[in-house]
């Protein structure tokens, strides 16, 4: 069963390697070998994280001789910030209406404390 390409992303995106990967390609085309350097981890188990990012669509592999580029896929990354963008706009109504809120409720507070004092 394959889970939609939001629940993929998510998926690849929950292991720090694979982010942390992908924080590299933002800076353009890498080949494997050179992705694999900084990680205290064999080349297949790169390849394997590479993998799950490439079924998520996160990152492009290609094939140019014995060099074998990866490259972001962005497209994805902006479906996730588009479905975040959705909860933020909600969140920051609530945050303005509990706002507005609070500040009746002082308004209402000084207005007793006013009272109080001209008894």
């Amino acid at each position: 069963m394959n889970p939609d390409p939001l629940s993929a992303t998510f998926a690849a995106l929950a292991d720090p390697t694979r982010r942390a990967i992908l924080a590299r390609l933002a800076s353009g085309e890498v080949s494997v070998t050179e992705l694999a350097e900084p990680f205290e981890m064999s080349l297949p188990a790169v390849s394997k994280h590479l993998k799950v990012l490439e079924r998520a669509g996160l990152i492009a592999r290609g094939r140019e001789a014995q060099w074998r580029p990866c490259r972001l896929e962005p497209a994805r990354l902006k479906d996730i910030s588009d479905w975040v963008e959705e909860y933020r706009e909600i969140w920051e109504q609530r945050l303005d209406r509990l706002g507005e809120y609070l500040r009746e409720l002082k308004e209402k507070e000084k207005r007793h404390v006013r009272k109080s004092h001209t008894r």
